[in-house]
This record gives C-alpha cells, structure tokens and sequence, in this order.
C-alpha cells in the first residue's frame, strides 16, 4: 500500500490506498446534468498514463510524429499538454488539502478541473490535484504526478487475486441501472431508468478492437446481450458480402475455444490490468478487451428479481414494483471512448479505420453512439 506525500513539504496528503487498473470509463462524459458517482473504489489509485486537462494544442498544432510517439495515432481535435502519469483517487480519500478559490472555474454543477490544479496542500499552499465532480463526469481526485510522492507504508500485502478467484467472485455489472439527475429528472423523481454508462464505455472501447480485429471484413458475435451490445454497430461500419470473422466469448472458467476462431471477447483484470489470455500460445485470435464486471454478466446474463418486501417503501428506495422500465433506446457505445481508443490503436493508419473516425468526427453514424 501506498502514501501520497507533498512534494513540497513531505506532508501526507491521502489515507493509505493500493493500486488497481484505471476504470475505461475514466475520461467519459455521459448524457446532459447526469449526476454520475465516484470513479474509483475507496482505498484504491490508479494511474492515468495520458495527459488530462489543460492546456491544450489544436491538431494542426502538432507534429504527426510527435503525436505517434505519445500513442496517438489518427487526427484528434486536440491533445493535452499536461504532465502525465496523475494519480486517480476517490474523494473521500484525499487528506490535507484546501480547494482553491480562484480556482473552481464556471462548471455548470460542479467542478470540472477546466483551471488546472484546484486543490492545494494546507501545509505549504503547493497545488497539488484537480477535483471534478461537474454533472455528466465521474468524481474523482487526479493527483498531479509532479507536485506528489508515492511513498510505501507498512502493511500486509495481498497478492491480486488469480482469474479463477476473479470468475468465482467477481460482480457482474448490471448493464441497465438507476441514473442520477441535479434537482430532480422525469416525472418528479431524482433517478431515471437507462443503460449503464459503464457499459456504455466499455462498448466504446470494445469496438474500436473490433473494427481492428475485423480486418475489414464482417464480423458475427454471440446471440443475445452480446449481440444486443454490438452487432448493430459492427453490421453498419463494416462491409457485406465478405467471409464472416467469428468472436466469441472466452476466459477464465469458460470452455477453451475453438482453433478456427477469430477474435476473443475477454476480461480485464481489474487489479493488474491485465488482458487474459488463453493457454495455448498457438492460438492467434485478437483479444478483444472487456471490463471484467461487463465481461461477468455477458457470459453469465442476470434476469430481474425484485425482492418481496412488507409495510411502506421509504421515499428515498427505488420502487421495484412495478419492475424498472427499460431504456428508451437501444444502446450506443460511448463515442468519446470509442474515439479515444481507435486514436490510439496503430490499426487506425489504415484508409478503412482512419475514415471511421473522419466519418465520426462530421457527424455520421450519430445514431450508433
């Protein structure tokens, strides 16, 4: 476990916390006034490779060689110039530190970091993170890599836990839940019924590996939520009239899949961030990445069971009589992820990829995402 410490004045600046992957959906921003909850679990940091928030350098701007060595392969309507490497915390977890007035900038419900550093050390003044907690952002505290240290305490230290553990006593993310709105949403209530934005990201990311994995030819997955998921998507930006390339699910306490098989949907340790990979290292398919909770409820679907309850409801609990309705829409991949993927894949330097994301950026295929 870890300690991040003031790089000014040595002074401890969170409560101790372990490392885990950077959730996908860390850098979505979904629907408009959506209340959205914290990024990451209590006790835990992740890294942020990438630079986030200001300032920025239009496209134009940039040496397309310079933007290949940051992993950044395909236009993008700008890049950040920040330090990279910040360290993504929930806010709860932050200690030792004051927001900074001049700081807070013109979010509409919240604070959206558009200012740089909005928080400071008490001890020294030094800036030292960026809060955001604005409608339609997940909240979390991003802890500037070079203004803190990352120092080890004592403790006992367990080891992450293996994909059979994983498979046994992992979650499943439900991919449709309650969404929370500022000041009250449809019909009076504060909550409204719709696809879970994480699932929406993770579709996001997903499909820039499919269209990758596709090699310009149509690609068929599982029937089902998994089709529900992505089939509509892969059927209008892929060619017809090709040989089909076949993606199945695969991963730990799953059967090992077929030889001829060309892409494997499979989970993301959430831990290590790890890819799982089968046991056979002849086996050439193209890993298709999934949250490991997304991953769970695809392989294993859950129905809708309320639990049977007696006297009033309290006003504040989601009524599960009558059950919840479905969303309005079917699902659409994250484009902000999709996009964010697809950049930085070395696929996407083809002319096929690199006129998906033209065709995005100008408006079309507006309905898939």
């Amino acid at each position: 476990m870890f300690v991040f410490v003031c790089a000014g004045c040595g002074a401890e600046l969170t409560t101790p916390l372990s490392q885990v992957a950077l959730p996908v959906h860390a850098r979505q921003m979904y629907g408009n006034g959506v209340q959205l909850p914290v990024l990451m679990e209590s006790g835990t940091f992740a890294v942020d490779p990438d630079p986030w928030g200001g300032p920025w350098r239009m496209w134009d701007e940039i040496d397309p060689r310079e933007a290949e060595a940051r992993g950044v392969y395909a236009p993008v309507h700008a890049l950040s110039d920040s330090t990279p490497g910040a360290s993504v915390i929930a806010p709860g977890d932050i200690r030792g530190t004051r927001l900074i007035p001049e700081k807070l900038g013109g979010a509409c419900c919240g604070l959206d970091g558009a200012d740089g550093p909005n928080m400071a050390c008490e001890a020294c003044d030094l800036p030292v993170a960026t809060r955001v907690d604005d409608c339609s952002l997940w909240q979390a505290v991003r802890l500037s890599p070079d203004a803190v240290h990352r120092v080890p305490v004592d403790g006992i230290h367990t080891p992450p836990l293996s994909w059979v553990e994983l498979a046994e006593q992992g979650e499943g993310a439900p991919p449709v839940e309650p969404n929370a709105t500022w000041g009250g949403g449809r019909l009076g209530s504060n909550h409204y019924w719709s696809w879970s934005p994480k699932w929406e990201a993770a579709a996001g990311q997903a499909l820039a590996h499919l269209l990758v994995a596709s090699q310009g030819q149509p690609v068929e997955v599982p029937g089902g939520l998994t089709a529900d998921v992505f089939q509509r998507a892969l059927d209008a930006l892929l060619p017809t009239g090709l040989p089909k390339r076949r993606a199945v699910l695969a991963g730990p306490g799953q059967p090992s899949p077929d030889a001829g098989i060309d892409i494997l949907l499979v989970p993301v340790h959430p831990q290590t961030g790890q890819t799982w990979a089968p046991a056979d290292p002849t086996m050439s398919a193209y890993l298709v990445p999934l949250p490991l909770g997304v991953w769970l409820w695809l392989v294993s679907p859950q129905s809708y069971l309320p639990v049977p309850a007696s006297g009033r409801i309290p006003q504040e609990v989601l009524r599960d009589d009558p059950l919840p309705l479905l969303p309005n829409h079917l699902l659409r991949a994250d484009r902000r992820t999709f996009q964010h993927t697809l950049a930085r894949l070395p696929a996407v330097r083809t002319t096929r990829l690199r006129t998906v994301l033209e065709n995005l950026t100008q408006g079309a295929s507006a309905d898939l995402f």
